[in-house]
């Protein structure tokens, strides 16, 4: 089963460039803090079909995040969603809302679908919710999701049919979400594809083998959607492997082993595994998010990969920063320049990033920055910027993270 991508720059072309990227980081700041502030208080029978959506970027509207569109409830209503392997709970804004934000599509129905189902406040499903409750009125399952960065969603848990495209996938437990605040932004809600107990890929595993992937479509210079595909077709022949890492004390999180960085064809100093290491309290390591934009490594990590960078690139015209951004080149009247290359390690898997994927416009003048950023946090995050054009696999069931080398491949 397979699912277009888009970026939301496909959904509302209403704010200047500058004034689009700055929301963005501003958003994808609180994204970042929002995650950190997780990692340091941590929690303690098989189809062989496939299916798929597709995937836009949010840049239109402010959001760093990428949307895919499904279809809720019976007869589906398509929406956008929010492709987050950073969170778990699926969640959308439903009517009655008390306190809802503004979105792209007509608001979700739930008595108008006749797959809705409420589920009981004693149940497995809703036990393993973090904050389990119940309705004050009937016994039907309540959740609250609260995130870092202050936005939350509260309304009631309950089970409906998603449908990707013409494949339906039923009772998928959900929030139907009647009080909606924060930074959100156009979606109408979440698709979480976290490693947790209550993801989309944890609750339906079993239909699809374990297996997801998606290719994100460039963030500002295509319209054109890519596509987020379920099933044993998630997996390329041609793939290479690098392990997924457990972090026992937080079960979200796709870790992965990072071993170094090489700039212009040289190793970067300084940067090893052990930089990214998780210690016996959960913290520090380094993991693959979707929803957050720019890469943050740890701070000495970043100086290194920062250092080398201006090395390479030192004859470029430095200019003053960007926001987070501190490495920054006056670009304006050039049609070609070069540039140092950029290569991630993992273990057994080397990721040749394109130059867009480490040197990104930030205005209309010119100014291109290396769209990495340091964290005084010891988590570290490889962003949507620099996983761009390449297809990323999850073969959940190997612990396992698949990345295509196959970089000029745009879908």
């Amino acid at each position: 089963m397979a699912l277009h991508l888009e970026h939301v720059d496909a959904l509302h072309p209403h704010l200047t460039a500058e004034e689009l990227f700055s929301l963005k980081l501003t958003r994808d700041e609180a994204r970042a803090e929002s995650i950190f502030a997780r990692a340091h208080h941590p929690r303690h029978g098989r189809s062989n079909s496939s299916f798929s959506s597709s995937i836009i970027s949010g840049l239109t509207q402010g959001s760093g995040e990428y949307f895919t569109r499904l279809g809720v409830g019976t007869p589906p209503k398509y929406m956008y969603m929010v492709l987050d392997t950073g969170s778990d709970v699926v969640w959308i804004q439903c009517t009655p809302c008390r306190k809802c934000y503004d979105q792209t599509d007509r608001m979700f129905n739930p008595g108008k679908s006749t797959s809705y189902h409420s589920i009981p406040c004693k149940s497995n499903i809703c036990q393993r919710l973090d904050q389990p409750g119940c309705a004050l009125r009937g016994n039907r399952c309540a959740y609250q999701v609260a995130y870092g960065d202050g936005s939350f969603t509260v309304g009631e848990f309950a089970t409906e049919t998603m449908t990707f495209r013409k494949t339906k996938v039923q009772n998928v437990a959900f929030g139907c979400g009647h009080d909606n605040e924060g930074l959100f932004v156009g979606a109408a809600g979440l698709l979480g594809l976290g490693r947790g107990k209550l993801s989309f890929p944890s609750q339906t595993g079993n239909r699809f083998g374990w297996k997801f992937s998606y290719c994100l479509v460039d963030r500002s210079a295509s319209r054109k959607p890519s596509s987020m595909v379920f099933g044993p077709s998630a997996v390329s022949r041609k793939a290479v492997f690098t392990p997924l890492i457990t972090n026992p004390k937080m079960d979200t999180f796709y870790y992965v082993q990072l071993v170094g960085f090489s700039v212009g064809g040289t190793r970067v100093a300084g940067i090893s595994d052990q930089i990214f290491k998780i210690d016996n309290m959960g913290n520090g390591g380094i993991i693959l998010d979707s929803g957050t934009s720019v890469t943050r490594l740890n701070r000495p990590a970043y100086i290194a990969l920062r250092n080398a960078f201006r090395a390479g690139a030192h004859s470029l015209k430095s200019t003053s920063g960007f926001s987070l951004f501190d490495t920054c080149y006056d670009l304006s009247g050039k049609t070609e320049v070069r540039v140092p290359t950029v290569v991630m390690h993992f273990k057994g898997a080397d990721v040749a990033l394109p130059a867009n994927n480490y040197l990104i416009p930030v205005d209309t003048s010119g100014r291109f920055c290396f769209a990495f950023a340091g964290t005084m946090s010891g988590l570290s995050i490889i962003g949507n910027i620099q996983q761009q054009g390449i297809r990323i696999s999850f073969d959940v069931e190997n612990a396992r993270n698949v990345d295509v080398l196959k970089l000029e491949k745009k879908e």
